[in-house]
């Protein structure tokens, strides 16, 4: 794998790179757990980080349905990323657009490992940011696993929002609907949903 001259990110045609496989590795030692505090007039939830016993490592071989790009379940989506001069992928970003709530999905999000912390996982989002705003979208949603820790890191350093109740409707929408049938007290804000770990919920080949 030969790195790029430049660091320039460009599209990736569907037709040449559909099927192309996005090889999402890693190895985590700690994976974050849901924790509910419950009362007769009250609960509260917290994501809380736990370690594993033994360092956990997920791989694209361990999976039915590995990542690939242009999957046909994403009819509209478009890929972005950079190409080493011999072509081989070295990062991409997949985004495709969830008519009916009208928010932008980002379905792939890859940086080959000799990429890392250079910053180019940060462009390629903000790639993401400004197609959102040039289709004029409400949100970005991503998803990843409650033990992809080093991904919920990056994925919170940028600002950016899970699947959470209120995600489907604007507030005010909501506000309006409902007119004087409650006394709206408190607005709690949403903040991430994490997708569970394969060691509570195993996608594994039998």
């Amino acid at each position: 794998m030969r790195l790029p001259n430049t660091s320039e990110i460009v599209p990736l045609p569907k037709e040449k790179w559909k099927g192309t496989d996005v090889p999402i590795r890693y190895t985590t030692d700690a994976y974050f757990d849901l924790e509910l505090t419950e009362s007769e007039s009250a609960f509260s939830a917290r994501m809380v980080k736990k370690q594993f016993e033994t360092p956990v490592t997920h791989t694209p071989e361990e999976y039915d349905f590995p990542d690939k790009l242009y999957q046909d379940h994403w009819e509209k989506a478009e890929a972005y990323g950079m190409v080493g001069e011999d072509g081989a992928l070295l990062a991409c970003i997949e985004l495709c657009p969830e008519e009916w709530s009208n928010r932008l999905l980002v379905t792939e999000l890859w940086v080959a490992d000799q990429l890392h912390r250079k910053g180019i996982g940060t462009r390629l989002m903000n790639l993401a940011k400004e197609k959102a705003k040039e289709q004029g979208r409400r949100a970005i949603i991503l998803e990843t696993q409650s033990c992809n820790v080093r991904a919920i890191a990056f994925y919170r350093s940028q600002d950016t929002l899970d699947e959470c109740p209120m995600a489907y409707k604007d507030p005010q929408t909501i506000i309006s609907a409902i007119g004087d049938t409650v006394r709206i007290e408190k607005q709690i804000r949403p903040i991430y949903n994490f997708k569970s770990s394969d060691r509570f919920t195993s996608k594994k080949k039998k």
